[in-house]
């Protein structure tokens, strides 16, 4: 095994593991520092494949900006009933044989997958002449701008779902 693929095997383990960790702690904030360790990982990953500026964007605006939203969004609601709860049921044995099921079935179809797909008009010659920043700022506001403006519609929803559950009742 060389060098990168042990790279990308600790970052695949280990963002796998704090992935299960952000969704299992029965601590929000807890799962939000999790999280916020996932996002440097990911960062690292996008530094381990020479995309810097996604990097920097990463740890910016995920580390930065969105895990404070999310604090915010914590602090705005009343979780001290969720944490006294219990967090899994009697029915995880049943969700452990989906997950399992759902794995085999994610490891068949990825390893029928080609690893190399014919290079598009973004070959790696044509970004390095042109510049990271100006090759993603061209696919994004052209090619994925619809799914661009779909999500910042999402995460204002998100924002204003927020605010309402938060809003006390009169």
């Amino acid at each position: 095994m060389t060098l990168p693929q042990l790279f990308f095997l600790y970052f695949a383990v280990s963002m796998t593991g704090l992935s299960l960790l952000v969704v299992t702690r029965r601590n929000p904030v807890h799962s939000v520092l999790w999280m916020l360790v996932l996002f440097l990982h990911i960062a690292a990953l996008y530094l381990f494949l020479n995309a810097e500026f996604l990097a920097a964007i990463q740890i910016i605006v995920y580390a930065g900006a969105i895990l404070v939203l999310f604090l915010f969004v914590i602090m705005l609601l009343n979780l001290r009933r969720e944490e006294t709860e219990r967090m899994f049921q009697d029915q995880w044995p049943v969700g452990a044989g989906i997950g399992v099921v759902l794995a085999v079935f994610f490891v068949v179809i990825v390893g029928k997958i080609a690893v190399l797909a014919p290079l598009g008009e973004y070959s790696i010659d044509a970004v390095q002449a042109e510049g990271h920043i100006m090759s993603i700022g061209k696919v994004l506001y052209t090619k994925f701008l619809l799914p661009f403006e779909i999500a910042s519609l999402i995460l204002l929803v998100a924002i204003i779902g927020a605010v309402v559950l938060a809003k006390k009742r009169i």
